[in-house]
């Protein structure tokens, strides 16, 4: 069984929503129906998936910030352990009594 790549999958996936018959894409191409068909469902749903996308949809944008805040606070974190680390190299190692 050899490797399909995403691109000949799709041009495969193509012919079958053009209507060409199934079972002749078999055979001319070696894949199972049963394949080419899961092949066909999986493109649809990614077709589905695509088209339910929303433009400034309020759910994206509050990710969106609470990524970028995220990110703030993991450099601010950094950047206070750096400043730790400069004043006191050794850590927090006490002096002998």
């Amino acid at each position: 069984m050899k490797r399909w790549s995403a691109n000949r999958k799709k041009e495969v996936v193509l012919r079958l929503l053009r209507g060409e018959p199934v079972d002749a894409i078999s055979r001319e191409v070696s894949v199972p129906i049963y394949r080419l068909e899961e092949w066909r469902e999986r493109a649809l749903a990614g077709i589905d998936a695509g088209l339910k996308e929303r433009e400034n949809d309020p759910l994206e944008a509050k990710l969106g910030e609470a990524t970028r805040r995220i990110g703030e606070l993991v450099m601010e974190v950094e950047i206070l352990r750096k400043e730790r680390q400069a004043r006191h190299p050794l850590g927090n190692r006490r002096s002998p009594k």
